[in-house]
């Protein structure tokens, strides 16, 4: 692939979301697992992506910078954004996650 590189550039953080995506024009739901400035990683279906795919993705109601594919493992996979995502957008989406993890939100989830 030119111009994206498999190389960790930031440091990554935990994150477990939904996420709708669209791979090869088709809407995929996937698990995000970690999220950098930089890129992420994801798990969906067997088969939902190829190095090389491009990726939008819609994280917690905020799109995503445009990405593009660069590894597949299994269910798993690498997104290279081809731009960045701020800092503070980051803090908000893990925000949302522990939030989600709140033991009192999902108290009333099970009510």
């Amino acid at each position: 692939m030119q111009g994206y590189t498999t190389s960790r550039e930031a440091q990554r953080r935990p994150l477990g979301l939904m996420v709708k995506s669209r791979v090869r024009s088709r809407v995929v739901y996937v698990d995000m697992i970690d999220i950098s400035e930089r890129g992420c990683k994801i798990k969906g279906s067997n088969g939902f992506a190829q190095v090389g795919d491009r990726v939008t993705m819609k994280i917690g109601g905020i799109n995503a910078p445009l990405g593009i594919i660069v590894w597949v493992e299994n269910r798993f996979a690498g997104v290279a954004f081809e731009g960045e995502m701020h800092a503070a957008v980051l803090d908000h989406l893990c925000a949302m996650d522990a939030a989600d993890l709140n033991p009192e939100k999902q108290r009333f989830h099970r009510i």
